[in-house]
């Protein structure tokens, strides 16, 4: 297997730590891991030779301007979630990096987005570049500018859907994080009814699909514009699947109805940004086609609700 040099960017978030990991221990490529605190980076970087922790921040990007031109494949998870800088590090300084590689030598570019930017026919939606936060903002305009980049045919976009994720030696995501509190309500859940649909894919998958589209990178005419998912899971089907796997029974479903949500929001007074107004109206934020590890005829490591919970740490009851 030839050996690439490689730069992971926000190798210290949640899915940058299972990247990180995943290369370190399944490939023997040369890893260049760029943090700006090598301290939150948790991932065992001795491992073997070959590994290389760079401080940096991607507002000063310019810094890496002999390094980036020798890097095979570019791995971009670094992302400012808000803030004052984060169109500056979500589009530019991530345009400017693409554009320092060798378009002769660079032979990927694997850049993560996020599903929100995108409609169920897996196309730009408009309102995430109209309403969104500025984060989904800056990706909707970061997507449009990297037509215009040298090596734009190279670029392989990977838009996440709901992300899990973390343990003790990984930072937990957002999503990760709220399961705990939310199977609490387990008792008054199991009585509602909602209409809303979803993906989800665990950091460990997603670094199972990284791994192996930087060992087959895209042939030409092959799809570079892949949503990572587990299967459509309806917010009815979560319901029910937690309710299996707390034993409870479900004696009968009070339907959560749209207008009901907009009158008790009316009553109430109750302040919602307009991305949060649309994102309650859309409700179903599933896609056409989403790719996960058994897509490349890889094992899956959490594809269902069950996984989910067990790998949350939440206990099965006796």
């Amino acid at each position: 297997m030839t050996q690439k040099r490689i730069l992971v960017t926000g190798a210290s978030g949640c899915v940058g730590h299972y990247i990180s990991e995943t290369l370190i221990q399944d490939t023997n490529h040369e890893l260049y891991l760029l943090v700006r605190n090598p301290q939150k980076l948790k991932v065992d970087t001795q491992a073997r030779p070959g590994v290389t922790v760079i401080q940096g921040d991607m507002q000063n990007i310019d810094a890496f301007a002999d390094l980036l031109p020798t890097i095979d494949v570019a791995v971009l998870t670094a992302t400012a979630w808000g803030g004052e800088a984060t169109y500056d590090i979500n589009v530019t300084k991530t345009v400017k990096l693409i554009e320092l590689l060798d378009p002769e030598r660079c032979e990927q570019v694997i850049y993560f987005s996020t599903a929100s930017v995108l409609d169920s026919k897996n196309q730009a939606l408009k309102e995430a570049g109209e309403l969104g936060t500025d984060y989904i903002r800056s990706k909707y305009q970061c997507l449009e500018q990297m037509n215009q980049v040298p090596v734009a045919d190279k670029i392989t976009k990977v838009f996440p859907t709901f992300v899990l994720g973390g343990d003790r030696n990984k930072p937990y995501s957002h999503l990760t994080s709220g399961i705990p509190e939310v199977t609490k309500y387990i008792d008054l859940i199991r009585f509602l009814q909602a209409d809303g649909s979803f993906h989800f894919i665990h950091g460990k998958d997603i670094a199972t699909v990284i791994r192996h589209l930087i060992e087959n990178p895209p042939k030409e005419g092959e799809p570079r514009y892949l949503v990572l998912g587990q299967q459509r899971l309806t917010a009815n089907q979560a319901v029910e699947e937690l309710c299996s796997y707390f034993n409870k029974k479900i004696w009968f479903r009070i339907p959560l109805s749209l207008p009901l949500a907009n009158v008790l929001i009316a009553v109430f007074r109750i302040q919602m940004a307009a991305w949060d107004r649309f994102c309650m109206n859309y409700r179903h934020f599933s896609y056409e086609k989403v790719v996960n590890p058994t897509i490349f005829g890889l094992p899956n490591y959490c594809a269902t609700m069950e996984d989910v919970l067990k790998i949350s740490g939440v206990k099965k009851p006796n």
